[in-house]
Parts: C-alpha cells; structure tokens; sequence
C-alpha cells in the first residue's frame, strides 16, 4: 500500500515541493488521480506515428509542464528533452528520447494506479 510521500519517492519528485504549489494532500490526489486520464500522451503518441511533428511538440511540450506541475520529475526531464529536441518543430530523431517518455509515462501510471487503489479502499 502506498501513500503520496511513497509516490514521489517512487517517482522521483519531492512531495513537499508539490505540496507547497498545491495547498493540500487531497488536492494533489486529486490531480495525479485526474493525471491517469489525460489525454496529452496518447495525442503525442498519435502525432508521432503520423509524423505530425508540430502537434508531437506541443504534446510534449504539454507532457512536460503537467509532469512539472504536479512533481513527476523523471517524467519531466525525459519530456523536457523530447521538447527540445523537436522545438522548430523538427523530426524526432532520436526515438530513444521517446522510448524514456514511454518507460516513465508508464512508471507513473502503474504508480498512480497503485496509489489510486489505496486510496479507495
């Protein structure tokens, strides 16, 4: 079972930097739960495979401001990258960059997730 301290850790961010954006524990629940269901990366995901790069940036560019926002830090230094490799817009090309997005965008869903069930129980 784990708790919001336990997901930043897992995360790599710091629940108290968080709380001090965000007034309260309940607040920031709220928003990471909401975080399981924004549409932001599917959009990126989308745009890549369609080589529509100037939507891939702003996907990313959005990616990298809600991971901040809300202190996913893994999540958001590897978004943060992909940004700015692909400002202009430009190709991606580096998939390796995009592979990172992946691995931490799922590092926070299984984590949320696991949050999510603790605290509906």
């Amino acid at each position: 079972m784990i708790d919001l301290e336990e997901l930043y850790r897992r995360l790599g961010g710091d629940c108290k930097s968080v709380l001090q954006r965000i007034p309260s524990e309940a607040m920031v629940c709220k928003f990471v739960h909401k975080y399981a269901d924004d549409p932001t990366y599917s959009q990126l995901q989308a745009a890549v495979r369609a080589a529509d790069w100037e939507t891939a940036f702003r996907a990313a560019h959005t990616m990298k401001g809600l991971a901040q926002n809300l202190g996913f830090e893994r999540l958001y230094r590897s978004a943060a990258a992909l940004t700015e490799a692909m400002r202009g817009p430009k190709p991606l090309t580096e998939p390796a960059l995009l592979s990172a997005v992946e691995e931490e965008q799922r590092q926070v869903l299984d984590t949320v997730g696991q949050l999510k069930e603790a605290t509906d129980k």
